[in-house]
């Protein structure tokens, strides 16, 4: 019964997936309500699935995990993306690159790049009743070509910018899209999320399996909508660093449980390729190496060295190529989010504003990072990386829910459910973008995340924390 209730349960999420994917999008000019409502119903598929297969036999559950994996990921391959167009600018990235050019010498709207534009990225204008050429479509945005001033239709986002992402997510791009032609669309980015996707699902099983504890907790991030969305729909990068951060966690070795003994069991631990995975992580954007620093505990010395290592060689042939211009547009995104300002601190600003918010906030991420490194345990890393990883989120306060993709590893690992407020309140917030809605979700996650907190440890008996103990 409860076999059949969780099938029941995964094909109806795949479906919605399909069903939300399909026909609701923020590009068809309509509010993000609909959307908001589809992925409310989709969550609480996700909630009886994981429900329903609490107490099957472990190899069945497990076969369901991999297999509603695979399935929820396909389904979120059922139309472009819905929320953003950051895979259309990785699709032009790998094109570029694809064709000798480095990403960093010139932004998409330059006219030196006309012999790679694809008509999927840079639709031809289309004339209007009175004569004029305009661009048309949902996704399509109007500018100018550089610098000769013709109209230019795109897709993409930010096109009279250089690239913003770093050399490692530059070689996902032109790997992915070096193996189909460039007339392909979307779905290139998507499988690669979905490949993604199943391999993070294997290596939690595998991480807790080493720990003792129910694999089928993976499921919390192969199942959870939200994972689907932004890894696979939306195809964000950030997955590929998720990917190397718990493959670092993964190389870092926790302590093994051994059936039978009390104790835990042999290590194996291997801190340069610790070290590597997180350098590589690094070169693919920053967020995702909020969730790093506990495991530079494992041995700081060769950890930094081979990141640090690792870092300068992925940089150094586009260094030559680019020069200083490999930051791409990083300096102007900083300024465009309000970083700069203090405007872009929302947590911090309902206590300090303008630039005062600035400051606050890198006290407090200083607090969070030296937080994390004390208290951290290189045998049991999880928790540190889950809490250190949602402080800075919460702290930086950013309108965009794929980074919280950083996260659902590290909940499904640790069990803590109620980090999942993160992802769901910044995804309310993409929805309905309003800073009234930003400033009222942000201190309910704080709220929430607390308020697990003081329920897990009062919920602590003496008998929970020995059992505790010896488990870890």
């Amino acid at each position: 019964m409860r076999t059949a209730l969780t099938t029941l349960a995964l094909v109806a999420l795949a479906v919605v997936t399909s069903r939300l994917i399909a026909a609701e999008s923020i590009f068809d000019g309509a509010d993000g309500l609909p959307l908001l409502g589809w992925t409310a119903v989709a969550w609480a598929l996700f909630a009886v699935a994981w429900w329903s297969q609490r107490r099957l036999p472990r190899r069945r559950a497990a076969a369901l995990v991999v297999v509603g994996t695979l399935a929820i990921g396909i389904a979120a391959m059922a139309g472009p993306p819905n929320t953003s167009t950051d895979s259309a600018r990785y699709a032009w990235d790998g094109i570029v690159s694809d064709a000798g050019i480095s990403p960093y010498a010139q932004p998409p709207a330059s006219d030196t790049l006309d012999g790679v534009r694809e008509p999927w990225l840079f639709p031809p204008a289309t004339a209007a009743a009175d004569g004029t050429a305009r661009c048309v479509g949902s996704r399509v945005v109007t500018t100018r070509s550089v610098p000769d001033g013709d109209l230019l239709c795109t897709t993409l986002n930010r096109p009279s910018v250089p690239t913003i992402y770093p050399p490692v997510a530059q070689g996902w791009f032109a790997l992915v899209r070096g193996a189909v032609p460039p007339s392909a669309t979307w779905w290139p980015m998507q499988l690669a999320g979905l490949v993604l996707v199943v391999a993070i699902t294997l290596m939690v099983m595998r991480l807790l399996s080493r720990r003792g504890l129910d694999p089928c907790r993976a499921a919390w991030w192969g199942w959870c909508p939200f994972v689907a969305s932004e890894a696979v729909t939306n195809s964000h990068i950030d997955a590929l660093g998720v990917a190397l951060v718990v493959g670092a966690t993964l190389a870092a070795g926790a302590l093994v449980v051994v059936p039978g003994r009390a104790r835990p069991g042999s290590r194996s631990r291997r801190p340069v390729l610790v070290g590597v995975l997180l350098g590589l992580a690094a070169a693919v954007k920053f967020v995702p190496g909020t969730a790093a620093l506990p495991l530079v505990r494992l041995s700081p010395v060769k950890v930094v060295t081979a990141a640090a290592a690792t870092f300068v060689v992925v940089y150094i042939p586009f260094v030559l190529v680019s020069g200083g211009a490999v930051l791409g547009y990083l300096p102007g995104y900083l300024r465009e989010q309000g970083y700069e300002s203090g405007d872009g601190f929302t947590l911090a600003n309902l206590v300090v504003p303008g630039p005062a918010a600035s400051a606050v906030s890198v006290v407090a991420l200083v607090v969070v990072a030296v937080a994390q490194w004390r208290l951290a345990d290189p045998d049991d890393p999880w928790t540190a990386q889950l809490v250190g990883a949602g402080a800075m989120l919460l702290v930086l306060s950013s309108p965009y829910p794929w980074y919280a993709l950083v996260l659902v590893p590290f909940i499904a690992l640790t069990g803590r459910w109620e980090w999942f407020v993160v992802p769901v309140v910044m995804t309310a917030h993409l929805l309905v973008p309003d800073v009234a809605v930003m400033r009222g979700v942000v201190p309910l996650a704080v709220v929430v995340v607390v308020a697990g907190w003081l329920l897990r440890r009062r919920a602590r008996t003496p008998h929970a924390v020995a059992h505790e103990e010896v488990r870890a």
